[in-house]
């Protein structure tokens, strides 16, 4: 199955191609400009090394959130425009995966279990301001990744006091684009810290890994590209009143 995934629900870029697991072509960008500027050339640079189409995709993913609202409407919308009216050689649209950006992050760490009998804690965390966090915690293990809690946004205090009494006998990483916040915070917790460099932000492989093992397992991602949509953990400040 050939994915093409992006990622713009914080200030990376990323995106790629992958048959399957395998990665084809993949980019990552962090910069000043906006992803409504940097995604479509992105993408483009990735169909022009690999030499496919977007008639060849078999699945269009992205991070359909949390996070940055502006950029997670830029990356939904995106990939409805893409996908949209393209179907298979049975004239069935293709399909399209709106994965959660923190389990996406998660999947950043598997590769530091693949060969191993060890497991880790990881904990991505996105800055919702306020001193909040969204955030969901998993356990990585033999390169798999379990979720151990639903997507939420969650106050600094309050996911202090959980990973104190829930997890102070594991190994806990953080990743996302809250993990200097998060360190800062939780820096009294001796096993909390925050993930190697490379695996810190955004992965459009990670991203395309999410979609094609849950459209191989339980399909909680999968829709058409009419009901691809954002998902947002709480409204934006205008609504919010604070």
């Amino acid at each position: 199955m050939v994915i093409l995934a992006i990622d713009t629900t914080e200030l990376t870029a990323a995106a790629a191609i992958t048959r399957g697991e395998l990665p084809l072509a993949r980019r990552r960008l962090t910069g000043t400009r906006t992803h409504s500027e940097t995604m479509l050339p992105l993408i483009l640079e990735l169909f022009e090394e690999t030499g496919l189409t977007p008639d060849d995709i078999e699945l269009f993913a992205c991070s359909a959130g949390p996070g940055s609202f502006t950029g997670v409407r830029i990356g939904v919308s995106l990939i409805k425009g893409l996908a949209f009216g393209r179907t298979d050689n049975s004239g069935a649209p293709i399909p399209c995966s709106g994965v959660s950006a923190l389990h996406a992050l998660a999947l950043n760490l598997r590769e530091l279990t693949a060969d191993t009998s060890d497991s880790i804690v990881a904990c991505p965390v996105m800055d919702a301001r306020r001193k909040r966090f969204y955030n969901a915690i998993f356990e990585v293990s033999g390169g798999g990744v379990t979720r151990l809690s639903p997507d939420r946004a969650i106050s600094a205090n309050q996911l202090e006091a959980e990973l104190a009494q829930r997890y102070s006998d594991r190994r806990v990483l953080l990743c996302g684009g809250g993990t200097a916040l998060a360190a800062e915070a939780f820096a009294h917790l001796s096993n909390v810290s925050p993930a190697p460099d490379e695996l810190l932000l955004e992965c459009g492989v990670s991203v395309a890994v999410c979609a094609y093992r849950d459209f191989l397992g339980a399909r909680e991602y999968v829709c058409d590209v009419a009901t691809l949509a954002p998902v947002y953990l709480r409204p934006p400040q205008a609504e919010r009143g604070d």
